[in-house]
């Protein structure tokens, strides 16, 4: 019989208290997209609620505008995540577009200047799963990287404590195609907010190889390559991420980068062990970041799925407890909230 994901969890759960002696390490709490469920995604609101609900860090993604400017949204197409479609103003502006082998339609951040798309209000990405954030639908405007430092600065004073900041480069070398090099706009900004050093508290990830190599010889803070269950990086199409994933292949990642982010299949095998990857990763000096934990029963293993529908929670602390034993050293989570408690018991 065919098993789903993680389908033998509840008998690994049982068996976590005799695995080790030994206290697993702490881990980074990684606010996926701000406290995306809780509010929408990649708004100031969402990254302020991850940041008072303790997250270590936030993580924009980042795309840029007709006039060169980062902002922070998922995708480069904003039907799902904004208001465009109900803009009649900017109907003639959806197309299609080929991006990273896929065709797109919709309307793209490139085509619009900053200060059009700041008429744009940002709205819930899952409102099925998550109608409780669409409530906060047409509050929030699409931020600016620059908007979410100074949000980071602002709570560090009033805190006391130290946020980190955790970007993503969204499609870089299809950007460069459109004549938008995101890299030397993030590596601008970094040197300006004065985080282009060892010290800033900040990763860059992304699921490039190239863009990564280029930041190496930019900046130095660590950098994380992504990685994902299928395919490969857009701008390598001869490289798959299992090759990228063989000791050999660690070692390449190495040479530039100080981790990977990965997807959840390639830390915890079907029956909820580890894999090999930490421990692999571990040998070629990298860390190793786990995304994306999400507490709503439609993202978790049967295993750990409540009786409700699709949109109640499950057990998330559960899925923390595996990939804390696996040995991760972070874990991106639209639920900041439940994983710090999870992760600091």
């Amino acid at each position: 019989m065919v098993r789903s994901f993680f389908v033998m969890l509840a008998a690994l759960l049982g068996a976590l208290p005799v695995l080790g002696a030994a206290e697993p390490a702490p881990v980074l709490i990684i606010a996926h997209r701000g406290a995306s469920g809780e509010r929408p995604e990649h708004t100031l609101a969402a990254y302020e609620r991850a940041i008072d609900q303790g997250a270590d860090y936030i993580e924009p993604d980042l795309v840029v505008t007709k006039d060169n400017i980062l902002v922070a949204r998922h995708e480069n197409e904003i039907s799902g995540t904004t208001d465009i479609a109900d803009r009649p103003e900017f109907a003639a502006r959806r197309r299609s577009a080929t991006i990273d082998g896929t065709l797109v339609s919709g309307w793209f951040v490139e085509d619009f200047t900053l200060a059009e798309l700041r008429t744009l209000r940002a709205r819930e990405r899952l409102p099925g799963l998550r109608p409780g954030n669409a409530r906060f639908d047409g509050l929030d405007a699409v931020p600016t990287f620059a908007e979410i430092v100074q949000l980071v600065r602002a709570k560090e004073a009033e805190t006391g404590r130290r946020i980190g900041l955790y970007p993503e480069l969204k499609h870089p070398t299809f950007l460069m195609q459109q004549g938008f090099d995101v890299v030397d706009l993030l590596v601008t900004e970094l040197r300006r907010a004065g985080l282009a050093g060892a010290d800033a508290a900040l990763f860059i990830q992304c699921f490039e190889v190239g863009p990564l190599r280029r930041l190496d010889r930019m900046v130095e803070v660590p950098l994380i390559q992504l990685v994902a269950a299928d395919g490969g990086p857009a701008d390598e199409p001869a490289l798959r991420y299992a090759e990228m994933l063989t000791p050999a292949g660690l070692a390449e990642i190495a040479i530039y980068a100080d981790g990977v982010g990965a997807d959840l299949r390639l830390v915890l095998r079907t029956d909820g062990a580890p894999t090999p990857l930490v421990a692999d990763a571990a040998h070629a000096g990298l860390a190793v970041h786990a995304w994306t934990v999400r507490k709503e029963n439609a993202f978790l293993p049967p295993a750990l799925r409540s009786a409700g529908e699709e949109g109640a929670a499950g057990n998330m602390g559960g899925l923390i407890a595996l990939l804390r034993a696996a040995g991760v050293a972070g874990i991106f989570t639209d639920d900041p909230a439940g994983a710090v408690s999870a992760a600091r018991r």
